[in-house]
């Protein structure tokens, strides 16, 4: 099954993450049981606060939908939301995935 790039771009209430970031947590989680997250965390660099996720799902479509009742986007704190297909072919995590 394919391997999807979910970027995030948050919305600069911080605080608002901040108070739903156990429920975002704990929603990813349950992605991460179901299969579908392989890895997900925050972008640490740049002027744009974000995230990477690395969805597992049938197509492009499935990958955004997964993210739909992610509290983050529930309540209007990810301005963006792009999604690539994405194909490892070197290292660790792709001879893993592979």
């Amino acid at each position: 099954m394919p391997i999807y790039a979910v970027t995030y771009t948050y919305t600069d209430d911080s605080a608002a993450r901040g108070e739903l970031h156990p429920a975002h947590r704990e929603f990813l989680g349950t992605l991460v049981e179901q299969g579908i997250n392989l890895a997900s965390g925050p972008i640490v660099a740049g002027d744009v606060p974000g995230a990477l996720l690395l969805f597992r799902a049938t197509d492009k479509q499935a990958a955004l939908a997964a993210t739909d009742k992610d509290p983050f986007r529930v309540q209007g704190l990810v301005s963006d939301v792009s999604v690539q297909e994405w194909k490892p072919v070197l290292g660790p995590l792709a001879d893993q995935l592979a």
